[in-house]
């Protein structure tokens, strides 16, 4: 059998299907199996799990995955791509080929129908994601609530770095906190450029988000936190006493009396402030918009 993650194969399949790729869509197709297992074995897929697959493209993630899950089911937005999806995954009976727009998808349902067979046991996530769209998409699962036990994407290098970043790093921002409030983030494996047909600008990485049993920090309102935390990093250069400011419904005066509260200095901004200071901070704004 042909190696279907091999350069020349991958370049027979589009050349036969006279497929071009789009550069709105972000389609590089991976060519190396080391990193398809550091996507694969690195999400820990068994049989017992329903993974759910963004992105498949030609299937070379996919296949790998049906090898050992229980089932798998790829979401691709790409119409063009649905004839060879049926044509490399012919053999696996385990996969189910959604032609869809994965932002645009009720992930809950198509999850929760698979679940509701009592065959599976976990849900995992996995893809090689768009670039563009790299950050909605995990915001999307994480925010719908998804019953997934993690998500492991290949990702832009500099994303992944973003969101396992920590405070006082250039890299750190609105991504790193709010993701960090959902999942506890680890870079597998980084990717060289040069593994992709066609080949991007950028360099990759693989990225593991275990999802938390708990949230890391208790908050109030969760979508009042997401956008202080927005705010706070919306113009990095103000302090959070003005940065805040953007936060509806707040005043100046309600601003200082929140950073009061919650201890922290008006003068600090939005990347010196860790995940528990935000709750805190968030919190008080809170309080404040409550008029308590």
């Amino acid at each position: 059998m042909k190696k279907l993650y091999a350069p020349s194969t991958v370049n027979e399949i589009r050349n036969r299907h006279d497929f071009k790729n789009t550069k709105s869509l972000g389609q590089n197709f991976l060519t190396d199996k080391g990193i398809i297992d550091k996507i694969v074995d690195g999400a820990g897929v068994c049989e017992d799990d329903l993974v759910l697959e963004i992105g498949p493209g030609l299937g070379v993630i996919t296949w790998e995955a049906a090898q050992k899950a229980g089932k798998v089911i790829a979401v691709e937005i790409d119409k063009n791509l649905i004839p060879i999806l049926k044509e490399t995954l012919a053999d696996c009976d385990n996969v189910e080929v959604l032609h869809q727009d994965i932002l645009k998808t009720d992930i809950n349902e198509v999850i929760n129908r698979e679940l509701a067979t009592g065959k599976y046991k976990n849900v995992k996530v996995i893809g090689n994601l768009p670039y563009y769209i790299t950050t909605p998409i995990i915001m999307k699962i994480l925010e719908d609530g998804v019953e997934a036990e993690s998500l492991t994407f290949m990702m832009q290098k500099e994303v992944a770095d973003r969101i396992q970043s920590a405070p006082g790093k250039k890299t750190y921002g609105a991504v790193s906190v709010a993701v960090q409030y959902y999942c506890e983030a680890e870079i597998l494996s980084k990717v060289p450029r040069d593994v992709f047909i066609p080949q991007p600008n950028v360099d990759s990485a693989v990225l593991k988000l275990t999802v938390r049993k708990e949230k890391a920090v208790e908050v109030e309102n969760r979508d009042l936190f997401l956008s202080c935390i927005k705010a706070g990093f919306g113009q990095r250069r103000k302090t959070l006493l003005n940065s805040l400011m953007g936060v509806d419904g707040m005043t100046k005066d309600g601003v200082k009396a929140a950073l009061e509260g919650a201890g922290i200095d008006p003068s600090r901004r939005a990347e010196t402030l860790d995940l528990e200071e935000f709750a805190t901070l968030a919190n008080q704004v809170n309080k404040q918009l409550q008029g308590k």
